[in-house]
C-alpha cells in the first residue's frame, strides 16, 4: 500500500530497490522522503535552477544527508539534444543506487527517463516494459498536445538502433533533427514544439 507521501509526490519504483521516479517535493519533507526510501542519489531532470528556491532547497537537503545530486536537462515539449541524452545516461551510470529521477509532476519527463533507464539497463528485450512507464495509471502520464513525442521516441530509438545498446546508438547516431524528421514522417509533426535551443527554459 502506498504511503501518503508516495501519493503526494507520485513516487514509484522503476526497478525495485534500484531506481525510482517522482514529482518535485514542493511541499517539504524532502529529506525524510528520500531517506525513508533509502535513496542515495537524485537525478534532477529540470536542469540547474539557481534562482529558484526549490532547487536551492533540494541541493541543501541532499548535501546535508550525503545524497548525490545530478542536474540533467529535459524539456517535455522540445526535442532533446544528443548531449542531453548523453548526460542522462551518464547520470544513470554514475549515480549511487538506489537513484531517484524527478521532474515537476513526475508524469512526463520522469516517464521518459524511467523508460530510458529500463532499456539502458535491460536492453531492447525490455521494450514493452519500458513503454509501461508512460501509462496513465499509476504514473498519471496524460501528455498535452506538444508532449506526445515522448512515448514514440522509444519506437524511433529501437528501430533506428537496429539492436545496438541505446547508449551506443545515442552516441553514434542520434540527432534531434533525425528524430524531428521521423516524427513528421509518422504524422507526429505537431507532437512537439520544436528543437531545443540554448537558453530555452526546461518547461513543464
Amino acid at each position: 500500500m502506498r504511503s501518503p507521501t508516495e501519493i503526494l509526490y507520485n513516487f514509484h519504483w522503476v526497478v525495485p530497490g534500484e531506481a525510482a521516479r517522482s514529482a518535485q517535493a514542493y511541499l517539504g519533507f524532502l529529506g525524510p522522503f528520500l531517506s525513508g526510501h533509502g535513496i542515495r542519489s537524485v537525478i534532477n531532470l529540470r536542469g540547474p535552477n539557481e534562482d529558484f528556491r526549490w532547487w536551492r532547497s533540494e541541493k541543501r537537503v541532499t548535501a546535508a544527508r550525503g545524497i548525490a545530486h545530478f542536474d540533467t536537462m529535459l524539456n517535455s515539449r522540445r526535442l532533446p539534444t544528443k548531449q542531453m541524452l548523453l548526460d542522462l545516461i551518464s547520470a544513470f551510470d554514475t549515480a549511487p543506487k538506489p537513484l531517484l529521477v524527478k521532474c515537476s509532476g513526475g508524469q512526463d519527463r520522469s516517464s521518459f527517463a524511467g523508460a530510458l533507464y529500463i532499456v539502458h539497463r535491460k536492453g531492447w528485450t525490455a521494450f514493452d516494459e519500458a513503454l509501461m512507464q508512460f501509462a496513465r495509471w499509476p504514473y498519471l502520464h496524460r501528455p498535452k498536445a506538444q508532449q506526445r513525442w515522448l512515448k514514440p521516441f522509444l519506437t524511433f530509438a529501437r528501430d533506428d538502433a537496429k539492436g545496438k545498446p541505446i547508449a551506443q546508438w545515442i552516441g553514434e547516431s542520434y540527432t534531434d533533427k533525425r528524430l524531428k524528421a521521423w516524427l513528421e514522417a509518422n504524422d507526429l509533426g505537431d507532437a512537439f514544439r520544436g528543437l531545443y535551443l540554448p537558453g530555452t527554459a526546461p518547461g513543464a
